[in-house]
């Protein structure tokens, strides 16, 4: 697929640069894309954007909560006034929270659906009502990746709410690209199956990748790569789930 000039790419869900939505953004604007990088803490934003803009990149931050409407419309918004439609979105919000059930609040369950469901909805949807064109017509080719998790597929106490959180994220995934595909918008989905070689990895559980080794977390910028592959897909071979794991992972 042929990246057009003025193509605009919206990460949704960027925090630390060791992270996957950074190494997203980065990702897109080495391939010639305006980025808006859109997380909720402005520093980190500003982290990501100063390194694109030092390598020669396009990118802007947005302060957003994703699981609310309005700022949903903002953000697409912004991502209009820099170019249009993004032609390239990441939904990457989540919080890999943990609780044993008897102890969980009723909040602490219905915080992760918000985050993980009903905000990929809401992006979901606002993608869909502005880059499809009417009924029985063809949009031009566009991408909406997820990233989800292992725990989308498989609940494990004690992350029970988050992988039900994860699941209904994934069924949403699944229905929109059944919907939209026919009329050009690809979403897919991706299992991130593995811990994540990232800050919050490093910062909350090093001794996890401290016993897998090298090459024993997924590599955020290889995960990007991946997400990257998707987009390029030619239309007759689109790919609805990816799922990605380190080679030492067992599975």
């Amino acid at each position: 697929m042929d990246i057009a000039k003025g193509s605009v790419a919206l990460v949704v869900g960027v925090g630390a640069r060791e992270g996957i939505g950074a190494a997203c953004a980065r990702k897109a604007a080495s391939q010639g894309l305006h980025v808006c990088v859109v997380g909720r803490t402005q520093d980190k934003l500003d982290a990501v954007v100063a390194e694109i803009s030092n390598a020669g990149g396009r990118a802007e931050a947005v302060v957003a909560d994703t699981t609310k409407p309005a700022d949903v419309g903002r953000m697409f918004d912004v991502a209009a006034g820099a170019g249009g439609t993004p032609d390239f979105v990441v939904y990457n919000a989540g919080n890999n929270r943990f609780s044993a059930l008897t102890d969980m609040s009723d909040a602490f369950f219905e915080d992760l659906w918000r985050l993980c469901a009903f905000g990929g909805f809401l992006v979901g949807r606002e993608m869909a009502q502005r880059a499809l064109p009417a009924e029985g017509a063809r949009a031009t080719q566009a991408t909406l990746v997820f990233t989800g998790a292992t725990a989308s597929i498989r609940a494990k106490p004690p992350f029970t709410a988050f992988a039900s959180a994860k699941a209904a994220e994934r069924a949403l995934a699944h229905g929109m690209a059944r919907e939209f595909g026919p009329r050009g918008l690809h979403v897919a989905h991706s299992i991130i199956d593995g811990g994540v070689d990232g800050a919050q990895l490093k910062s909350r559980f090093p001794e996890f990748l401290e016993q897998k080794g090298a090459q024993g977390g997924l590599d955020v910028d290889a995960v990007a790569d991946a997400y990257w592959m998707l987009h390029m897909q030619h239309p007759t071979t689109w790919t609805l789930e990816l799922d990605l794991r380190p080679y030492k992972e067992q599975f």
